[in-house]
């Protein structure tokens, strides 16, 4: 099947791009939180973009938000990162709670414009929740809580002290004893804030639990590992493009012969080079298309969505995403060949795009992807169901 998507808001987040990219490597140099450039999401209406227009959102598919995604990430992969997180947070009621859960958090992030963030780290689970008459409360820390820095809405996952099952809970990120610790400061994604949050006897109402993440019968809920994942693929294409596009510049008005009588242009080396990226970007575009219109297919289908298509969607997932990180990895690294020494720089900042490669590639490890691949291709098992 064949989606239909608008380009208008595409053409918006390339225009933000171009923005976001006159301060991306002084950003990154910097870290912290992007506050002006998160205000200027705010300002775009993209928040708005996967709710359902009934609700007063944008009504766009999953398609149209990776493409924006990848834009983003073409140029700033850590924007590109809270901007897909928050998307990917706003659908949460959707998957795990009540149509009154979905229908209030849609309308109600309309309304506000609120921006998501993430804490739903499934290896954390010291953050308890426990219940003391008719309210509850939870304690405990939760790690690489992307965007959580000026963020209006913080998403969660804690463990019920009494069923010990994964329980969904959605609460404000400003909420008396939430403690957002700025102190996210790795090598790569600098400006993601995806540090640690503490929660001190911090009050949860019953309309804030969403739900079990695991036991429900419906495979729907097992949607949003596929989305997440072809996320993770889809910003590594845009960090890859980016890179290729950057080199493609500086080789074309900067690089210097290496042999006097073969221009940069015609450098045999070099061409091969260009060619090999090329072709990899290209098979990795054609495995994302794919998979983003599975994924739209088994989004529509909901409650009505079947383990089969659900593994098959996340097989295809699956491709894109050892594709996409194999691919941006390498050119991240090769567009060094192609630029040489003078290419190292700081002022270029050309060592950001491996950097935000290297550190988000090891959101989880791919061997266990790979793994799931040959499952099927020896075996004809679709992937298990799993938190990533």
């Amino acid at each position: 099947m064949t989606f239909k998507t608008s380009s208008e808001h595409i053409t918006l987040a390339t225009s933000l791009a171009l923005e976001f990219a006159e301060t991306a490597i002084i950003r990154d140099s910097q870290g912290g939180t992007p506050k002006k450039e998160r205000d200027r999401l705010r300002e775009s209406g993209l928040l708005k973009l996967i709710i359902p227009e009934k609700y007063g959102g944008i009504g766009e598919n999953w398609i149209a938000m990776l493409r924006v995604t990848r834009e983003l990430a073409k140029v700033d992969s850590s924007l590109a990162h809270v901007f897909s997180y928050h998307h990917i947070g706003v659908v949460i009621p959707h998957i795990f709670g009540t149509q009154s859960q979905q229908e209030y958090y849609y309308t109600k992030t309309v309304e506000n414009n609120w921006f998501w963030c993430n804490a739903l780290n499934p290896r954390d689970t010291t953050t308890i929740l426990t219940q003391k008459k008719d309210c509850f409360f939870i304690n405990g820390k939760k790690s690489f809580c992307s965007g959580s820095v000026d963020s209006d809405i913080l998403p969660l996952s804690a463990i019920n002290e009494t069923t010990k099952e994964v329980i969904v809970l959605i609460i404000p990120s400003q909420r008396k004893g939430v403690t957002i610790n700025s102190d996210w400061d790795n090598m790569g994604q600098r400006q993601t804030d995806s540090g640690t949050i503490d929660f001190d006897h911090v009050i949860v109402y019953p309309h804030e639990i969403i739900g079990a993440r695991y036991n429900q019968k419906s495979n729907f809920i097992n949607i949003r590992s596929c989305i997440t994942q072809l996320n993770l693929a889809n910003i590594y294409l845009g960090i890859a493009e980016g890179a290729f596009l950057a080199a493609k510049n500086y080789t074309q008005h900067y690089k210097k012969p290496w042999d006097a009588n073969v221009s940069v242009a015609e450098d045999p080396y070099i061409l091969q080079h260009y060619g090999n990226m090329y072709v990899d970007l290209q098979a990795a575009n054609l495995l994302i298309e794919k998979a983003a219109n599975l994924l739209q297919e088994s989004w529509q289908q909901e409650h009505n969505l079947t383990l089969e298509k659900r593994g098959e969607c996340m097989l295809a997932v699956n491709n894109a995403k050892i594709m996409a990180q194999r691919v941006g990895l390498d050119i991240t690294n090769r567009i060094f060949e192609v630029m040489g020494a003078s290419s190292t720089n700081n002022k270029y900042g050309f060592d950001r795009y491996w950097r935000n490669m290297r550190t988000f590639t090891l959101h989880d490890p791919i061997d266990y992807r790979i793994k799931e691949v040959g499952k099927w291709a020896l075996n004809d098992q679709f992937p298990h169901t799993r938190a990533y």
